[in-house]
């Protein structure tokens, strides 16, 4: 892909419920970003999600992931809503963008923000500043299973979950790699005590892959206790590589921790570049609020700061943070989960402004 350049083709799935409404924040705080850094943009909207299946009987259509395998990257704003099952519209639409494009790392900063209050006692912000890597492609979220004698006593349902070598290889090595850029210390999150095939092989092939690391430091938790340390003890912990259940669990505790599921920003990376990474914000698609205009759009803008560091960006990436930090610490505009009463739009403008 286009990394090189200042010219980025950027494909927008808005998506269900409030992300009508987060993407166009992001895309009017990113124009302003660019403006400010030289770098301009060529969009192109998607209609995709649950509104399209009402009318369709798909979340996208047949040849969806060629229409965006073109683009620079894709920003996409949350998927479901009531009346499509969950497992229909994710299956329709994120995971297969992820898998077919190779979006194999999922990247999910979490930081405790200034002027941002943690649930938990006594703790600031130089205590909760991690990363999550999340393998995205394969593990618990293989879709190989089925049921038989259905609607029977005799009813029963399998589900396997795939470790390649490949898969977990990769995702471990790309976070012993960001480990290394970062503080030098890698968890790994576990469960091979009740989980006897997967996790013992998770575990083997990050013992062997840590040979290739020896300035990282590395710790190994069961997923239980590792849920425990992240509100006991959120400090120790600098990079966090899990399976793609795991990360999956272990984002939305790290996103609760740090404030507000709101806040929270991620990337579904092709780290080799060939084909477009996709970012989007932690949350989902909130339906209780949606079409109100009281969504919080940071954990979209953020999520559009991933795409430009991505995208080779780095200045205006850091600006549209800062300019986040500088809002949140002035503590004058708060959106209804930060415990204020600033609409999607206020809050839009505030950043904006500073940028």
């Amino acid at each position: 892909m286009a990394t090189n350049v200042r010219n980025f083709r950027i494909a927008l799935v808005p998506g269900d419920g409030i992300g009508p409404e987060v993407v166009p924040a992001a895309v009017q705080v990113l124009e302003a970003a660019g403006k400010r850094f030289g770098v301009s943009f060529e969009w192109k909207e998607f209609p995709w999600g649950c509104t399209y299946y009402t009318r369709h009987g798909r979340m996208m259509p047949e040849d969806g992931i060629a229409s965006v395998r073109g683009f620079d990257a894709i920003l996409l704003g949350a998927v479901g809503y009531p009346g499509v099952p969950d497992h229909v519209s994710l299956w329709g639409l994120l995971i297969p963008l992820r898998r077919e494009l190779h979006q194999y790392v999922n990247l999910r900063p979490t930081r405790l923000l200034p002027g941002i209050r943690t649930p938990l006692a006594g703790r600031t912000a130089k205590d909760i500043d991690f990363v999550i890597v999340r393998e995205n492609n394969e593990g618990e979220y293989s879709s190989i299973g089925g049921r038989a004698y259905g609607g029977t006593d005799d009813e029963f349902v399998v589900q396997e979950s795939i470790f390649t070598r490949k898969g977990v290889d990769r995702i471990q090595r790309y976070a012993f790699e960001l480990a290394r850029k970062r503080r030098g210390h890698l968890t790994s999150a576990t469960k091979s005590n009740g989980i006897a095939v997967t996790m013992p092989y998770w575990d083997e092939r990050f013992a062997e892959n840590g040979k290739r690391y020896p300035d990282v430091r590395t710790a190994q938790f069961h997923i239980d206790i590792l849920a425990a340390h992240f509100v006991q003890k959120p400090d120790i912990f600098d990079v966090v590589v899990a399976s793609n259940l795991f990360g999956d669990i272990l984002s939305d505790l790290g996103a609760a921790i740090a404030g507000s599921i709101g806040l929270a920003p991620a990337g579904n990376i092709n780290p080799e570049g060939q084909y477009p990474s996709m970012f989007e914000p932690v949350h989902g698609s909130a339906p209780d609020i949606a079409g109100q205009g009281l969504a919080n759009p940071i954990g979209e803008i953020a999520s559009g700061a991933m795409m430009l560091e991505h995208l080779g960006c780095p200045e205006a990436a850091a600006a549209i943070d800062a300019a986040i930090e500088r809002v949140l610490a002035e503590g004058k505009c708060r959106t209804r989960d930060l415990g204020g009463g600033a609409t999607t739009a206020e809050m839009t403008r505030a950043i904006e402004a500073i940028l």
